[in-house]
């Protein structure tokens, strides 16, 4: 075999080799890319979470009938901070589920309070009031977000192990990884619940006491 072949056949195999470390690479560093997103995604909910609880500590000084509907926001926020949640739950479909069961339930308990809240304008005139009034708002959108991009990155790294040949490295030298679960709309839910204390009118004084 002449030189110039053999430096033919080691040029290629530099190159085979090159291709080999990109390959290797790449499952991590979308791995990676999928739990950064994820993070984002327990802290807007978190965040949720901690203005939740400025809410009903307001809401609670107001004196308005329907006092079931805020327990049913306290519970739901109770429930939704006890989940556990880890490193494997983004590749568990049970605890995924779990998570996002909680999480929409306490929107789903947040929104019929928003309606509760409508009948009661001095309420929402606090200055207070409007503040959480923009937090959540601000809040939902951010979680919606948070979750498009979990779901971007999960579904990038879910395309990868299953495409050659990063199918046979996730098997071999990654074989801890695992597919990412996706987040799903919530049963009959189109969107984020709206919290918008604006459009009704104030009661006058004797109406409000009546």
């Amino acid at each position: 075999m002449n030189l110039k072949r053999i430096t033919g056949l080691l040029a290629v195999a530099g190159v085979a080799l090159s291709l080999v470390a990109c390959d290797v690479n790449r499952i991590p560093t979308q791995e990676e890319a999928a739990k950064a997103s994820w993070s984002e995604v327990q802290n807007q909910y978190q965040r949720r979470s901690d203005l939740v609880g400025n809410l009903v500590a307001t809401v609670q000084g107001a004196a308005i009938a329907e006092r079931g509907t805020l327990t049913e926001v306290v519970e739901a926020r109770a429930k939704a901070t006890s989940v556990n949640v880890d490193a494997s739950t983004i590749s568990d479909p049970a605890k995924f589920q779990q998570f996002q069961q909680a999480q929409d339930g306490m929107s789903s308990a947040l929104g019929r309070l928003m309606v509760v809240v409508e009948k009661y304008p001095e309420l929402k005139s606090q200055q207070g009031f409007i503040t959480l009034q923009s937090q959540l708002e601000g809040t939902e959108n951010r979680i919606a977000i948070a979750r498009k991009d979990y779901n971007a990155s999960a579904q990038t790294y879910n395309t990868t192990l299953r495409s050659f040949p990063q199918n046979i490295l996730a098997g071999t030298i990654h074989s801890g990884s695992k597919p990412m679960e996706y987040f799903k709309a919530a049963p009959g839910s189109d969107q984020a619940p709206k919290v918008d204390f604006s459009g009704v009118a104030p009661q006058s004084d004797t109406a409000a006491s009546q």
